[in-house]
């Protein structure tokens, strides 16, 4: 159900640190938002003011922006809602565990490039669109 999902933007000054994982790599596997995730070669890494995850290499393309080396900021939209009970969203990097009130994420419209976050992060980062 979309019904309570509305579009948003990242804040103007909002923007993250990342470095290409371009290895020659099986890539790695770290525990993070309460499940295993999986970084394959040619993902990146990425601080986002201090939380440190992996991007999908075609996701970061097509969401991303370079405005200095290593700096970059979020130029498509997401569309979130807020969870009305706590459960777990798969990602492509894995599977994330949510509770209610954190943001359900989404890089498309559709909701099938999706991710979770807590409130106070993601209202620090975002803005209705």
């Amino acid at each position: 159900m979309r019904s309570n999902r509305r579009r948003y933007r990242k804040k103007k000054d909002q923007f993250i640190v990342a470095v290409r994982l371009d290895l020659e790599t099986e890539g790695f596997t770290y525990f993070k938002w309460g499940s295993q995730q999986h970084c394959k070669q040619g993902d990146w890494v990425v601080d986002n003011n201090g939380d440190v995850y992996t991007i999908d290499h075609e996701v970061f393309l097509r969401t991303y922006r370079q405005i200095a080396p290593g700096h970059y900021v979020k130029i498509n939209p997401v569309w979130a809602e807020v969870a009305e009970s706590a459960g777990w969203m798969p990602t492509k990097e894995g599977r994330s565990r949510y509770e209610a009130g954190d943001y359900l994420v989404f890089n498309d419209e559709e909701g099938t490039d999706g991710y979770c976050m807590s409130k106070a992060q993601f209202e620090a980062m975002y803005e209705p669109d």
